[in-house]
């Protein structure tokens, strides 16, 4: 029985949800946690890998081996289909090909890749650069070239719209399906006309990014529906979540010298085990014990 590629999951789930939700899962057990509350699809967060595995800020400071190491440990626990950032692509035609090549092999269903220059900044920030389209053009069929997989996912980002406006991001993005992007990231949107004007005029999926405190309004699901956005992105909400709860526990223990006001607010380690199988797991060493036992 031939096994379905991640690439192949990603658009089954793309097919099936309306938009797809994508939650940024910045490591294994968070990508667990999505699971369990019954997302179709996963993130792996280019800034979400400089923050949480290395302290840095997003700013082009990790490598392709710094993020399929994070890739592999989500990939490896749950089969729901990861969607990576990869920035750039790490340099000129070769690197990205060896990149798509990795991801893949990593179990990694899609990756997105960017037009601003190498030393690429957040989205969300000032000061970006962007390549000329033909460059980003030859970024794109570097990746498509690449694939070792024909369902494996080319997503092509623009960060355009901040600096060129609307017209000319949309153009962009028509002239990177063009070259072979798979769907499209508009980075920056600031209305639904926006989404609405991008999805009419591109041949492809269209993703919202749906960042906390950028520059993009958080629209609900069906807001976007309606203006033909395909995929939602929630890239760090539950690290942003997560990183507030730390704070306030380790301002507790400092302040109060105990975590016990905080007991109702935590996961339960009961609630962790089921989120793991821990007891499946325990049932083995028991059957293990047993066996040695009874040869003994």
């Amino acid at each position: 029985m031939k096994t379905v590629s991640a690439g192949s999951r990603f658009r089954e789930a793309l097919s099936r949800e309306n938009p797809l939700q994508i939650v940024g899962t910045p490591n294994a057990y968070t990508a667990l946690l999505a699971q369990d509350c019954g997302f179709q699809a996963l993130y792996l967060s280019g800034a979400g890998v400089a923050n949480v595995s290395f302290g840095l800020p997003d700013l082009a400071m990790t490598t392709l081996s710094d993020v399929l190491d994070d890739a592999r440990r989500i990939t490896g626990a749950t089969p729901l289909p990861l969607l990576v950032d990869i920035d750039t692509g790490w340099g000129h035609a070769f690197t990205i090909g060896r990149a798509v090549k990795e991801m893949i092999r990593a179990g990694v269903a899609a990756v997105h890749l960017e037009d601003q220059i190498q030393a690429k900044r957040c989205g969300h920030r000032p000061g970006k650069h962007v390549v000329e389209t033909a460059e980003m053009a030859d970024r794109i069929k570097a990746a498509v070239d690449a694939r070792t997989d024909s369902h494996f996912v080319i997503m092509a980002r623009s960060d355009a719209l901040a600096i060129e406006g609307l017209e000319a991001t949309v153009a962009r993005c028509q002239a990177y399906v063009e070259a072979g992007a798979d769907m499209i990231f508009l980075e920056g949107a600031k209305s639904l006309d926006d989404y609405r004007t991008a999805a009419k005029a591109v041949k492809a999926p269209l993703l919202a990014n749906m960042t906390e405190f950028g520059v993009t309004p958080l629209f609900t699901t069906q807001e976007l529906a309606e203006a033909g956005v395909k995929m939602a992105l929630y890239p760090l909400s539950a690290f942003r979540a997560m990183s507030q709860a730390a704070l306030k526990v380790f301002h507790t223990l400092r302040e109060q010298g105990t975590q016990k006001s905080l007991l109702p607010e935590m996961q339960t380690r009961e609630e962790l085990y089921k989120i793991l199988d821990y007891h499946r797991y325990e049932e083995v060493l028991d059957q293990l014990d047993q066996g040695k036992n009874h040869h003994d």
